[in-house]
């Protein structure tokens, strides 16, 4: 008795503990696993989230509340405000390639391709031609003739740096004011023999006062979101 000729099968991908067969939807699968894995990495890398958090950080310890407003309330605003900042760039993502992706008109590669040009594009507009220029000689590519043909490999470190370089930048304009404050309660302490209370306990207050009456929280915001010209 002839056996029938067995249909050809998907070739078989080995993971630790785990085997899958190679067809797209498989595929599919494993990099979307990848991408969620990576998602708090690419948060921090490839969007605005790092200096808004640098600044919120300089920011309470200039005030010198410490735990106020909370770890959580600032990641939380930092990540609404992220959100907001890279609307745009989500839509453009959606349309070139996630879109395409859905009708079968783009495999899983090409979707991930043309998910990188919207953030490519946006990473280069905040990032110094310094940055770039060092992170194209230590990886000992080519200069290209356009920013828009370097590879990731070079703008999501060069952005990095920048955006904590813009950050730290913010942050001393912020901690200014502040520190005159400080000085001037410490000179005012010390002149009249007020040497047993520290000066922070007199400082802490004006500093929060002044921070409110001149509505602190609708300068700090709309300052960072015009940085990224808004």
């Amino acid at each position: 008795m002839l056996l029938a000729a067995a249909a050809p099968q998907s070739p078989l991908i080995q993971l630790p503990g785990v085997t899958v067969r190679g067809d797209s939807t498989s595929i599919t699968i494993i990099l979307l696993l990848t991408v969620l894995t990576l998602l708090p990495s690419i948060l921090l890398a490839m969007t605005p989230f790092v200096r808004i958090l640098v600044i919120f950080h300089f920011l309470r310890q200039a005030l010198g509340t410490q735990t106020a407003p909370t770890n959580q309330t600032l990641i939380g605003l930092g990540l609404f405000l992220t959100f907001f900042i890279m609307q745009p760039v989500g839509a453009a993502i959606n349309t070139q390639a996630l879109v395409p992706f859905e009708h079968g008109s783009i495999n899983s590669w090409e979707a991930l391709d043309r998910c990188a040009g919207p953030l490519r594009q946006f990473m280069l507009g905040y990032t110094r031609e310094k940055d770039l220029a060092l992170f194209v000689d230590l990886s000992k590519e080519p200069r290209p003739s356009k920013p828009e043909d370097l590879s990731m490999r070079v703008v999501v470190p060069a952005y990095i740096i920048s955006e904590l370089k813009t950050g730290f930048q913010i942050g001393a304009v912020l901690f200014l004011p502040f520190l005159v404050i400080d000085l001037v309660t410490a000179s005012i302490t010390t002149s009249i023999g007020m040497l047993q209370l520290p000066p922070v306990v007199i400082s802490t207050p004006l500093k929060i006062l002044l921070f409110v009456v001149a509505d602190g929280w609708n300068l700090v915001v709309g300052s960072l979101m015009k940085s990224f010209h808004y």
